[in-house]
């Protein structure tokens, strides 16, 4: 049964709208961390005296505090619901900029990236799920990706605190960065809480007339409210006859019990959607995102742009870049798909990549001869490979994780995919600095696009299509050709049909 087709007809829902917007304000929050930190680093080193591996430890320690993040939000989205796990989120984002704001020392600085880096695996792992669960078919894909966009916010807002603050004293500038940071916080802390809850929690928790309520706010008419009300039931497992305003489920555990579903005793879909979005997350970061979002100052003083004004304006470019084709890619999701969004956008990358390392790699060379053709191609690269990013691999892989598994295991899955991504994330960031020492910051950039060859082959025989299918139908998605306890894929594309067995 597709949810609510023939009824909504694409149009999005003003409520289910807002609701993702607000959710989506825990992404800005975490973009400004992201950006702001590439600028930041540079003052942070000179009023701390600290050294490239104390800044590449300040960098990375607040992904592998994610990962940790990650792996708790899941569970406790599943047992206070995904609307105070987003409350829960901002309130530690709003302790951990308060304490990097006014931190005396490294030491507390650090401490301080660490309680913000919780936050940040909490907000990666509810803002996409709550997204997505609030959202109908037809318009899932753009509602979902809504969270990526406002990381691209984020991160553009980072970088232009940079540029500004960065004119104060040096002592003074990047704490008010950071100090920036509790405003929206505090905002969405106090704002969520006016949001409704997610319908598919409230049904796992069997109560049903509240998920009704919300379903009629967040659709278009009764029978389409109606029609997403019996789907959901159906995929919690109670009869569809069902009037009563709240049922005690069976199998209401609060979210015990469900790593095991995941980890230990998967049923053979739920291997293919763990492994799918395992494959995804991992190589949205192997692929080198976090190396030119964070350390971009520092490529192009690579290539040759010595002012650092000029430094934190063409960082700024970056986040202009991200944010422009990160909102193009949502209004595409849901027309051209994900497996044709994430094939050309990998694709566009390994040229951009390739590109960029060979740039490098000539300026590197030349020593310190000025080549003019190179700097400008360094430039055009790093912007054309964050383009391709964004405007595929960026709002797929959100979308994805968020969307392809059961209702019980949704949230803790996602935040399987989630603590991959931190910790793939934090090995990049706490690396490149050495990695560029060691081969070359142009040789680093030749081995993302490896990565990159890598991706857009697991992509291409191990992600089915997702587009126009419902939650509750993805099981039947990632179940086709089952057969002997493995898994036969099959992937039709227009042209062909691929298969693999695992």
């Amino acid at each position: 049964m597709e949810e609510g087709k023939g009824i909504e007809d694409g149009k999005i829902n003003k409520f289910s709208c807002a609701c993702a917007i607000v959710a989506s304000m825990i992404s800005i929050i975490f973009g400004y961390e992201t950006g702001v930190m590439s600028g930041a680093m540079i003052f942070i080193k000179d009023d701390l005296k600290i050294n490239d591996t104390q800044i590449q430890v300040l960098a990375g320690i607040i992904n592998f505090c994610a990962l940790i993040g990650a792996l708790c939000a899941g569970r406790t989205a599943d047992y206070i619901g995904r609307r105070y796990t987003i409350s829960l989120a901002s309130t530690i984002f709003l302790c951990g900029s308060l304490l990097m704001g006014f931190a005396p020392n490294y030491a507390v600085l650090l401490t301080g990236r660490c309680v913000a880096g919780i936050g940040v695996g909490f907000a990666l792992v509810i803002a996409p799920v709550y997204s997505a669960e609030i959202s109908a078919t037809s318009t899932r894909g753009i509602l979902a990706s809504l969270p990526e966009i406002g990381i691209s916010l984020g991160i553009l807002s980072g970088y232009i605190s940079n540029y500004f603050c960065g004119k104060l004293a040096l002592n003074i500038g990047w704490r008010v960065m950071f100090i920036i940071a509790t405003i929206p916080s505090i905002a969405l802390a106090l704002g969520i809480l006016k949001m409704p809850e997610s319908p598919r929690w409230l049904v796992m928790r069997g109560h049903l007339r509240d998920a009704k309520q919300v379903l009629l706010e967040v659709s278009h008419t009764k029978e389409e409210a109606q029609s997403r009300l019996q789907d959901i039931k159906l995929a919690a497992g109670i009869d569809l006859n069902c009037n009563d305003d709240h049922v005690t489920l069976k199998q209401q555990t609060r979210g015990k019990g469900v790593w095991k579903e995941l980890l230990l005793r998967p049923t053979p879909p739920v291997r293919w959607m763990l492994l799918a979005a395992i494959g995804i997350h991992f190589f949205e970061h192997a692929t080198g995102i976090e190396a030119v979002i964070l350390y971009s100052p520092r490529i192009f003083k690579k290539a040759g742009v010595k002012s650092k004004d000029k430094l934190l304006l063409a960082t700024i470019g970056v986040g202009v870049t991200k944010t422009i084709f990160i909102t193009i890619s949502t209004f595409f999701i849901d027309k051209a798909g994900r497996r044709k969004l994430l094939l050309t956008s990998v694709g566009g990358m390994i040229v951009a990549l390739l590109g960029l390392g060979m740039a490098l790699t000539i300026v590197n060379q030349a020593h310190d001869q000025k080549v003019v053709w190179a700097l400008w191609l360094s430039i055009a690269t790093c912007y054309l490979y964050v383009m391709f990013f964004s405007l595929g691999l960026a709002p797929v892989t959100w979308v994805y994780s968020s969307e392809i598994f059961p209702l019980k295991l949704r949230a803790q899955g996602a935040g399987i995919g989630v603590a991959v991504n931190r910790a793939t994330n934090a090995t990049v960031s706490m690396t490149f600095l050495s990695m560029s020492n060691a081969i070359t910051i142009g040789g680093a950039f030749f081995l993302f696009a490896g990565m990159s060859v890598l991706a857009w082959i697991f992509f291409f025989f191990f992600l089915p299509e997702t587009k126009g299918k419902s939650l509750e139908e993805m099981e039947q998605v990632f179940t086709r050709g089952k057969k002997s306890g493995n898994v036969d894929i099959e992937l039709q594309t227009e042209n062909h049909v691929s298969r693999l067995t695992i």
